[in-house]
């Protein structure tokens, strides 16, 4: 409770925690609206990479030993190759490994890594929103990477019920609009037809 305590300030007593429980559940049901948002986000980004990964690799790509040899094997941090490996095992169908992947493995396949083998000729169809804004294939994939490292921060923040009062909240949710309606216009605009994210944010207790 420090960290709302310390928000709403005031002299301590059963006044201040007041405050701060109100401030703290606000946080709760805050976080808890994004998961619409953020569910929606991650479903669009997955389907849009695997169906540029299954154009160069085959519809039973996460069994192709040519994409398991083009994953990095970092010494530190997270594994791609280990995450895939994990994810198909006992997995009977692609559709079936998809939702294994951990988020992060969709966004380590937007570096510059794959440029070559897949960005360069197959981003602009999978995010074909994005060609009207004129960016190149490289612009565009470094700035999907830039924004779901800024999503996956978020997400991670809430899943581990941490605050996220601090952060503009509007800025992450542009963010995720942004995604979204780069792949599918028609996916964000019903994203934001059922979400409760805006009408709540107005509701932080001063």
């Amino acid at each position: 409770m420090g960290t709302y305590e310390s928000i709403v300030g005031g002299p301590t007593g059963l006044a201040q925690t007041e405050k701060a429980l109100r401030l703290y559940m606000w946080n709760a049901q805050i976080s808890a609206a994004f998961f619409v948002p953020l569910h929606i986000c991650e479903i669009v980004t997955r389907n849009a990479i695997s169906d540029v990964i299954g154009t160069v690799y085959g519809d039973r790509w996460p069994w192709s030993l040519g994409f398991e040899r083009s994953l990095p094997i970092p010494v530190h941090g997270y594994k791609p190759k280990d995450d895939l490996i994990n994810a198909r095992r006992n997995q009977p169908t692609t559709g079936k490994v998809i939702p294994e992947l951990k988020f992060v493995f969709w966004q380590k396949m937007l570096t510059s890594r794959f440029d070559n083998r897949l960005w360069n000729s197959h981003i602009l169809a999978a995010f074909p929103n994005a060609a009207a804004q004129g960016v190149s294939a490289a612009q565009l994939r470094q700035e999907l990477y830039d924004d779901l490292e800024q999503i996956r921060r978020l997400r991670n923040r809430i899943a581990h019920h941490e605050p996220i009062i601090s952060r503009n909240l509007l800025d992450d949710f542009t963010t995720i609009k942004r995604v979204i309606s780069r792949r599918c216009r028609h996916s964000d605009a019903w994203m934001q037809s059922n979400q409760m994210l805006l009408p709540l944010i107005t509701l932080k207790p001063q």
